[in-house]
């Protein structure tokens, strides 16, 4: 078992929060991914679970053992946690071959209750059951650690080769499988792929997919690639300014964003923001105005009445509020120097007026629609003018102009669209997304139909 759990995990330098009170619980055998933008507090937050770096306050357990407590002054090193950690930088050894850069980890291990199976596999006693004394690994069973996970990472027939001998993917499979040897019970990996090419990188994520499944282990996995934590993981962890914004599996992230920040970080293209007012009629439809002059109507998933929502949030912000009123009593406590701010969403426009937008009020929404529910036919309810056009083979990505705003659209098939043609639009399925502008959480999702 690899169980992970943070409670209340907080890392700060004087007033800056790298880290803001994180509660995550990651399961055995998961492939969870911390995404967010540089300096967001995903690395540090990763450093700190493999014991690398030191939390200010909270407690970290793995397996149901504590490996860092606050409160009971409890933090064990990175060496007896058993937790692998592969880095951006490959690190290998140029003068060593590559059974030797595998085995050089293995031939410094010496500990109690230390055995290798004939698979090939370490195996430690659990330390307060160790008996007898320290014992270091045999050549021969060195032997079948290396020859184990070579086979995993299918580099068994460069293992006398040098490091300079190898292209980058073989190089950074080297340093997976010497990752590996030990039988870490967690491998933390950031940003493992930045260096390589882009279609390297698509091929070594098949392989990590290949490998989590082939070892069982849990993997904690850093990147601010967004198409990468949607393709790796078992569960997304976003991350912002030191702040946990969702943690779910990746479609629920890519349809169901909690804010208006997790919407326009994951996805590409972008999703579309298109500013809204309206009020929600007796019917449950709620008529909008959108595009400055459009009429639509919004239709909620369920039946949803607005009224509710904001009741629920009400008392959801409340919650929240007593909660941090509560961390803020606590002795030694820190104001947060880098403040939270609402998330600067962008409406794309093709030309920018630059007009300041005004206090949101209740009525005031943002919609989400994300580029594949952007639909071009002949029968579309708004026309507008194709800005430009990307062809890919299987797919086009075209900017439409309406008015002076843009949309993009995803349409698939090897279609051909010219710059300044005449098109016509709707928005297609049940997946439009309703934000409140006041606060950019989610509301709800829907349907979008323009009003003839």
């Amino acid at each position: 078992m690899s169980r992970i759990e943070l409670t209340d995990i907080t890392k700060r330098w004087g007033g800056y929060y790298a880290v803001e009170h994180l509660n995550l619980k990651i399961e055995d055998n998961a492939f969870v991914t911390l995404l967010g933008p540089s300096g967001c507090g995903k690395t540090t937050t990763l450093r700190m679970i493999a014991g690398l770096e030191t939390p200010t306050e909270g407690r970290i357990t793995i397996d149901g053992v504590p490996v860092f407590d606050s409160a009971q002054g409890l933090n064990i090193p990175p060496n007896t946690r058993r937790v692998g950690f592969l880095f951006q930088n490959y690190a290998l050894w140029p003068n060593m071959t590559v059974y030797q850069n595998i085995a050089f980890g293995l031939s410094n291990i010496n500990e109690a209750g230390l055995s290798v199976t004939e698979a090939g596999e370490v195996v430690r006693t659990n330390p307060s059951e160790a008996t007898g004394p320290a014992r270091k690994l045999t050549k021969e069973e060195i032997k079948r650690v290396v020859d184990r996970v070579s086979a995993i990472v299918k580099i068994g027939q460069f293992l006398d080769r040098y490091p300079s001998e190898l292209s980058g993917g073989q190089q950074q499979r080297v340093a997976i499988a010497r990752t590996l040897a030990p039988s870490p019970r967690v491998l933390f990996m950031d940003e493992p792929l930045s260096n390589l090419d882009a279609k390297l990188r698509l091929e070594m994520r098949s392989e990590l997919q290949r490998l989590h499944l082939s070892t069982g282990s849990t993997f904690v996995y850093v990147t601010h690639d967004q198409m990468e934590a949607m393709t790796l993981a078992t569960k997304i962890c976003l991350i912002d300014n030191g702040r946990l914004q969702q943690y779910d599996e990746p479609l629920t992230v890519y349809n169901r964003p909690k804010n208006l920040f997790v919407a326009d970080f994951v996805g590409n293209p972008a999703v579309n923001f298109i500013e809204a007012t309206g009020t929600q009629g007796a019917g449950g439809l709620v008529d909008l105005t959108i595009f400055d002059k459009v009429r639509a109507s919004f239709k909620p998933e369920g039946g949803l009445l607005l009224s509710d929502w904001a009741r629920d949030n009400a008392r959801d912000e409340e919650e929240e509020a007593l909660r941090f009123k509560e961390i803020a009593s606590r002795a030694g406590y820190v104001e947060k120097t880098n403040k939270d701010v609402p998330f600067p969403y962008h409406i794309a426009m093709v030309d920018d007026p630059g007009t300041r937008r005004r206090e949101p009020k209740e009525d005031d929404f943002v919609l989400g629609v994300r580029p594949e529910f952007v639909h071009i036919s002949d029968d579309g309810a708004i026309e507008g003018e194709v800005f430009s056009a990307m062809p890919t083979g299987m797919e086009t990505t075209v900017r439409i102009r309406v008015g002076n705003y843009l949309l993009t659209s995803v349409m698939f098939g090897g279609l051909i669209y010219k710059i300044g043609q005449k098109v016509r639009l709707s928005f297609t399925g049940n997946n439009v997304m309703l934000f409140s502008r006041v606060n950019g959480k989610l509301i709800t999702e829907g349907s979008l139909d323009i009003r003839s």
